[in-house]
């Protein structure tokens, strides 16, 4: 049966049992009603005329009134003739009267009239107590059949409740929950409604919807195992490490060499918390410390012992995140960790510092004997040289001090790759290294006629440092200001004390730098692209390794037109 034919029953049903309820009841009282008025308008006005024509029969023989009062009554009585016997009571009354007019002087016949009243009043009160009881038990009649259309009505709309939303929110609740479970991907999720009704025509077309959905979904599977499998392999036959988290730092997957790096089973890495890994593995601790972000790479590589030797390893991150459907903001799922073996390139490079530092040890000797050579020349006491002789002796003089200096910065550069820089750090007097390095590039300043500006205040606090290597990065600053800034120009030198630190600085009015090299200033050979001043590209980037050693920071802040400010900050002591 339909949904909608069963409402209409139920209530169509529970309308007409109402109905009838209010008919018996309205029917009930209609007949009571009509008992009711008549006894009052038959009986009770017998009653009355009896009464009357009794009071009148007392007063006949003294007034006419009352025995105009007496026929009036009698005349009415006649016309009011309503139940057994009320006839014949009332001929014997007229019967008697006109006797007693007759013989007024008779006794017997007053006695007799009322004698006929009374019989007139008895018929009337039997009458009355008759009609009593047939209204009493039409009231009575009226309350059984009203308590059983009641009864009646109750026991419907009782069934109706309690079976009716049952019969209609029992099926709606089940299809909910089989939708959520379809959104589950549930897929085997079915519904049993028997019928033909709405909701059995619902169930059969959601049955063949979640068995499509089901056949859909297996043939999507295997396609994406074996799209797994593919990725699965081809992972694993990568020469690199690659390690891959969920949002949740669960191991997805660990392809061979990262297994063996790792120094784990296979099986006990993936499905496992990296975090928790992390507790017992030193490579994997190292490895999660990377925060979510961008693709990232790692300043130093890593040192893994691998292959029964150390390994440098480059390590990159790569955050994975995805849109939802019908949604804006991206949302995080994981990562994806790759470890590039970088070893080679770096025996590479171990073995160029090692020759650049031999090379540059062994050149220093013969650079300082050529020094040594000029010198002797150019004193009287060997002979007097000629102008031309003079000219090529400055020319040697200028290539030797430029040699000399850049062998110095490439065994510098050697030290601070070997790990062998050594530094003596005390307590110094920023002042003092202010007045170090000024000394050393007077003469510079005053072949290009540059005025020196120095700020430094004589209460600054001291700094923790190496005296000698901080005043190397400063004389490094003023040098490259110098350089770059023109005949006639200012230099400022100043110190600057914030919190905890001390920071010296070197500003001048040279052509600047472009703010996008402001990062790379500091690399190793690294030139401005478009500078006319040649160099080893190694000052600034052992001026970092210096300050940076010290527990200092280093830094420029420039651009073009506006000059240059050169900083690098050191703890205080």
């Amino acid at each position: 049966m339909k949904i909608k034919t069963k409402l209409r029953l139920g209530l169509g049903l529970l309308f007409l049992m109402i109905l009838a309820l209010s008919l018996i009841a309205a029917r009930h009282i209609y007949v009571l009603e009509k008992q009711t008025e008549n006894i009052l308008q038959n009986n009770y006005k017998t009653l009355d005329y009896a009464r009357n024509m009794a009071l009148a029969l007392d007063q006949l023989n003294s007034a006419s009134e009352a025995e105009r009062s007496f026929e009036q009554n009698l005349q009415s009585q006649k016309q009011n003739e309503t139940e057994p016997g009320e006839r014949e009571a009332t001929e014997k009354i007229a019967s008697h009267y006109a006797q007693l007019k007759k013989d007024v002087r008779n006794q017997q016949l007053p006695v007799l009239i009322r004698n006929d009243l009374a019989e007139l009043t008895r018929i009337n009160m039997e009458a009355i107590q008759a009609k009593s009881d047939r209204a009493l038990g039409t009231v009575q009649s009226a309350f059984m059949w009203i308590a059983l259309g009641g009864t009646i009505c109750f026991v419907i709309a009782f069934t109706l409740l309690v079976n009716l939303p049952g019969n209609v929110g029992n099926p709606i609740r089940e299809l909910t929950d089989s939708i959520r479970a379809i959104a589950d991907k549930r897929y085997t999720e079915r519904l049993h409604f028997s019928g033909n009704n709405e909701f059995g025509e619902l169930a059969r077309s959601f049955n063949t919807m979640a068995e499509k959905l089901e056949e859909y979904d297996s043939s999507n599977l295997a396609r994406i195992l074996t799209e797994k499998k593919r990725i699965d392999t081809l992972i694993n036959n990568m020469h690199e490490p690659v390690i891959g988290l969920d949002e949740n730092k669960i191991v997805l997957f660990a392809n061979d060499q990262a297994v063996r790096i790792t120094g784990m089973e296979a099986a006990d890495m993936i499905g496992k918390s990296a975090t928790e890994l992390a507790r017992y593995n030193d490579l994997l601790r190292t490895l999660i410390l990377e925060k979510p972000g961008t693709a990232t790479v790692s300043g130093e590589p890593l040192k893994i012992y691998a292959d029964n030797k150390e390994s440098y390893f480059e390590k990159e991150v790569v955050d994975i995140t995805i849109f939802p459907t019908a949604e804006k903001i991206p949302q995080h799922i994981g990562q994806v960790i790759l470890l590039k073996n970088i070893t080679p390139f770096k025996e590479l490079d171990f073995a160029k510092t090692n020759f650049i530092a031999t090379v540059s040890h062994e050149l220093k000797t013969p650079i300082s004997s050529i020094k040594m050579s000029i010198q002797l020349l150019e004193n009287q006491n060997t002979g007097i040289l000629n102008q031309d002789q003079q000219q090529l002796i400055s020319g040697i003089k200028d290539d030797s001090n430029r040699l000399l200096k850049i062998t110095g910065e490439l065994l510098n550069m050697s030290q601070v790759e070997t790990g062998n820089i050594q530094l003596n750090i005390q307590r110094s007097s920023p002042g003092a290294i202010v007045s170090y390095a000024l000394e050393a590039v007077k003469l510079p300043v005053e072949q290009k006629d540059i005025e020196l500006i120095v700020d430094v205040d004589k209460t600054v606090a001291d700094v923790k440092a190496d005296m000698e290597k901080t005043a190397w990065v400063l004389i490094n600053f003023l040098t490259n200001a110098v350089r770059y800034s023109g005949y006639g120009s200012k230099i400022q030198i100043g110190i600057i004390e914030a919190d905890r630190m001390v920071r010296f600085f070197v500003k001048d009015e040279g052509t600047g730098i472009d703010s996008r090299y402001n990062s790379k200033i500091f690399e190793r050979y690294f030139q401005v692209p478009g500078s006319s001043k040649t160099g080893t590209g190694l000052g600034l980037a052992i001026s970092k390794e210096f300050i940076q050693a010290q527990g200092g920071t280093i830094g420029v802040d420039s651009e073009i037109g506006m000059g240059s400010v050169f900083y690098f900050e050191l703890e205080k002591a």
